[in-house]
């Protein structure tokens, strides 16, 4: 039963393979562009003109134009306060005074950086040499770059610039727990599987149902309906490599959160837009989340997506996990879900595995 179900949505693909494509345009339009939602989850973006307008001329050549100060020279050097050491561009948080150290090579060091995807890395082959260049990951300004060559345990040296950073003394970051896990329905769960299953930090996804009134529920049960579970992604993720904030703005790009019991072609309560949190801690940011993108002019619509504590999940039949790696060459995978890797990968690049 399960396979002629099956047989029956690739008929539909076949048949209607222009429908579904004019339905993917149609979902574009309806989707405001990454950069909105990333400006209105807290990503910093501003014209170059701005950038000077905001920092000095020292900032702005080192944050913007990834320029290096001399050694010894930096305000920061010495410092040896308590506090938290935030991003002179932006104040995202990125050091505590615990994780500095003197290394004696004449800027700021650091042997770790606070926890949730922080900051970015990127390959650096400028000047003739090969290095790790960091970035700030809510502004993309430059910090300096990252050895492998530090005096602590993790041998970790973050060199940063001190006009890269401003210090708030006193401050104390709250910690959390490593590894999390958060369920999230967005649409058919092959498509959600495939876009956080290549994002750094990210351990495992597996796709089943959620939020339903039957126990150990069959996929040809959801499709009707009538169990009252979603489709839905169980995302567990190392909160020092990718924070859940990141995981909300991928979900929020990978589908549109403004149509109730809809993605494109597919339609139906098992594909609500959904979140399904394990505390009160995730519940908090998710909340500050929603609300920020149903600002004005983020999405054509307002947030429909169902934000409840999470009960059961159910793991899907086995043939659903890791699909699209299984079935790149299927036409659902070819027309749905590699539009919305696609997506993914050019919106997240600095993410990716």
């Amino acid at each position: 039963m399960e396979m002629t179900s099956q047989k029956i949505k690739w008929i539909l693909i076949l048949c209607l393979g222009l429908t579904i494509s004019a339905c993917g345009q149609k979902k574009a339009d309806i989707v405001i562009p990454e950069t909105k939602i990333k400006t209105a989850m807290g990503k910093v973006q501003k014209t170059d003109q701005e950038w000077k307008d905001t920092l000095t001329d020292e900032e702005y050549r080192i944050l913007r134009q990834k320029g290096t100060e001399p050694a010894w020279t930096g305000d920061l050097l010495d410092n040896k306060k308590k506090g938290v050491y935030t991003c002179a561009g932006c104040g995202n948080e990125l050091f505590t005074d615990d994780m500095k150290f003197d290394s004696g090579t004449g800027w700021p060091s650091f042997d770790a950086e606070i926890e949730g995807g922080k900051i970015d890395k990127h390959l650096d082959k400028s000047h003739g040499m090969t290095r790790t260049e960091i970035t700030c990951s809510r502004c993309g300004g430059h910090l300096g770059h990252l050895f492998f060559d530090g005096r602590t345990e993790t041998q970790q040296r973050y060199c940063v610039n001190s006009a890269s950073l401003n210090f708030e003394e006193g401050k104390k970051v709250e910690k959390k727990a490593k590894k999390q896990k958060i369920v999230l329905g967005a649409g058919c769960f092959w498509c959600v599987e495939a876009a956080f299953l290549e994002l750094e930090g990210v351990k495992s996804v597996v796709s089943g149902y959620s939020g339903g009134t039957v126990k150990n529920p069959a996929y040809r049960e959801v499709t009707t309906g009538r169990t009252g579970h979603a489709e839905v992604v169980e995302v567990t993720f190392d909160s020092t490599k990718i924070s859940l904030q990141e995981i909300l703005e991928v979900f929020f790009v990978v589908h549109d959160p403004t149509t109730p019991n809809r993605q494109g072609a597919d339609v139906g309560t098992q594909y609500r837009s959904a979140i399904y949190y394990t505390d009160e801690g995730q519940k908090a940011i998710i909340d500050e989340v929603i609300e920020a993108l149903n600002a004005p002019d983020v999405f054509n619509g307002g947030i429909v997506t169902e934000v409840a504590p999470l009960g059961a999940f159910y793991k899907a039949e086995d043939y659903h996990q890791n699909y699209y790696n299984q079935n790149s060459e299927q036409p659902y995978c070819k027309l749905v879900i590699l539009p919305k890797l696609e997506k993914v990968r050019k919106a997240f690049k600095e993410k990716l595995k």
